[in-house]
């Protein structure tokens, strides 16, 4: 058992939230969400120890063992890959040592046989003789290569170091699980893999994460950070979000009567206690939404941008056309066509081989052999993963934003603009290079969205944004009537939004279906 206590943290003058009073319990996954610096991250770390609160206090049952996902990635660089897992739980390695310390003595008494006896036992009763072989089925399940198992940490690409860290937090079965953005930089079979062993998971699950899908797929509970308290509310993300939405849509209309919204709410409760799935996750979120109350459903402060694409011309019957497109080591004899009404989620194991393709695609990159050619009518918009070059400028977000509008560049028009991505007032006049990330990707949406192309290529565009925005991004890629090409680790996007996969294989080629996101993990 977890439990908060009249929970409250502030920096300085600034409140992030208070009177927070929560218990999470055994056999349920949390997740937690609420606006960029609402204090999601904070909050976990109050509950982990590593930050005291201002008032109140965490209680954890003195049995039960935590375990919580590290983000310094240099922590372990002096330790094996290996180690580096079994240090997630310090009492089982501690045991060990000791243990062994205990058998390379020179004068080996009666007193440490009797310890060391008791250690054997304690050794076995947590896993110790299973432990190395439990750990490199994390790390296999997680992909990292068996070759990695004894490097060292520091000798690992820092992609698989996110790998091993994720790993660490997960072994030994802990009793809490803390964990801050796991999915990051995880390509899509391990997502999978760890959605799969969350859902197998019988202990308590706390999770912070941008990933709807793996909101929605793992969690019987969503903990809202709004409105400087922290509420928990039954059901996954889409749940919480549907409903919030509902409320808020019912709060705006006065005139409807009180019974006519309890009915609703009834109804649409509902209808998502009706839906069946074979996780315990599921079944026990079911259970739970047959009983909620509607008073329990509320209205949310979030603000959500607006992001729409228009098209400026219709695209004709030729769109695109790559004929064995090689990179050297990156890519091998690749040759696909695009066609009217496809909308292309790009699947690797490595993200540089998409970032390689969309940069000769958007003629960037010369450095390949093979060729491809665009459609006489197609117009282009390309977001790119790294988009520093856009903003290496001093302008103000107006004048910024000026130079992508080709017909009005009046002020009231170009504010336009940005108020629809969320910078009202003040905001449309700082610095276009003193941004943040989600900034200066919503930037580039409302730049993307001037300049009416009918053709999309985005490159992980959810990257830096929070639920907020991605759920803005995905109604307008869902809504938009021209040809998409795109790469994301949000499983929500791919699912919704692509018609069509193309997949990189380990040797370079490509596998190339008609499918959606969820029929395509199937099929492997």
């Amino acid at each position: 058992m977890l439990k908060c206590v009249n929970l409250g943290v502030q920096f300085g003058s600034r409140k992030l939230f208070e009177h927070v009073d929560l218990q999470f319990t055994k056999g349920n996954c949390y997740g937690i969400i609420g606006a960029n610096g609402a204090g999601k991250s904070t909050f976990l770390k109050v509950l982990s120890g590593e930050l005291e609160s201002n008032t109140g206090e965490v209680i954890i049952d003195k049995k039960e063992r935590m375990s919580v996902l590290k983000q310094d990635q240099n922590a372990y660089n002096s330790e094996t890959v290996l180690n580096t897992v079994l240090l997630g739980h310090k009492r089982l390695i501690e045991v060990r040592d000791q243990k062994d310390a205990l058998y390379e003595k020179a004068d080996f008494s009666e007193a440490d046989g009797l310890l060391a006896a008791e250690l054997e036992g304690e050794f076995a009763e947590l896993g110790g003789w299973e432990a190395e072989s439990d750990a490199e089925t994390l790390l296999a399940g997680l992909g990292v290569p068996e070759e990695c198992y004894y490097e060292l940490m520091e000798n690992i690409d820092a992609k698989i170091k996110i790998k091993v860290l994720l790993a660490q937090a997960l072994f030994g079965n802990p009793d809490i699980l803390l964990l801050d953005e796991p999915t990051n930089n995880l390509d899509y079979k391990s997502t999978r893999w760890l959605e799969n062993f969350l859902l197998n998971f019988e202990n308590t699950v706390l999770i912070v994460s941008h990933d709807r899908h793996f909101l929605n797929n793992v969690c019987t509970h969503i903990c809202d950070v709004d409105f400087g308290k922290i509420k928990l509310y039954v059901g996954n993300y889409e749940f919480w979000y549907e409903s919030s939405q509902l409320a808020l849509k019912q709060a705006k209309d006065q005139n409807k009567k009180a019974q006519d919204k309890i009915k609703e709410l009834q109804e649409f409760i509902a209808r998502f206690s009706a839906n069946k799935s074979k996780s315990k996750q599921a079944t026990s979120r079911k259970k739970l939404l047959e009983k909620i109350d509607v008073n329990d459903i509320e209205p949310s402060s979030r603000r959500y941008p607006f992001i729409g694409f228009k098209p400026n011309r219709e695209v004709g019957n030729d769109i695109l056309f790559v004929e064995h497109l090689t990179k050297k080591g990156v890519f091998n004899d690749i040759s696909f066509t695009v066609n009217k009404n496809d909308k292309i989620a790009f699947l690797a194991e490595s993200s540089v081989q998409i970032t390689s393709l969309f940069n000769i695609l958007a003629g960037k990159d010369t450095d390949y052999t093979g060729k491809f050619k665009w459609g006489i009518t197609t117009s282009v918009g390309y977001l790119p993963q790294d988009n520093k070059e856009y903003f290496d400028k001093d302008l103000s977000l107006v004048d910024w934003l000026r130079q992508y509008s080709p017909q009005d560049q009046t002020e009231s028009f170009i504010r336009g603009w940005l108020g629809r991505m969320l910078f009202s007032g003040e905001e449309s006049l700082k610095k276009c290079n003193v941004l943040s990330g989600g900034e200066k990707v919503r930037c580039m949406f409302a730049k993307l969205m001037l300049e009416s192309p009918n053709i999309l290529m985005l490159e992980d565009p959810t990257n830096h944004l929070d639920l907020e925005s991605i759920t803005a991004l995905n109604e307008g890629m869902t809504n938009y009537k021209g040809n998409i090409l795109f790469s994301s680790h949000d499983a929500e996007l791919l699912q919704t939004v692509g018609n069509r996969i193309i997949a990189f294989n380990k040797d370079g080629s490509i596998t190339d279906r008609m499918t959606t996101y969820e029929e395509f993990l199937g099929e492997e």
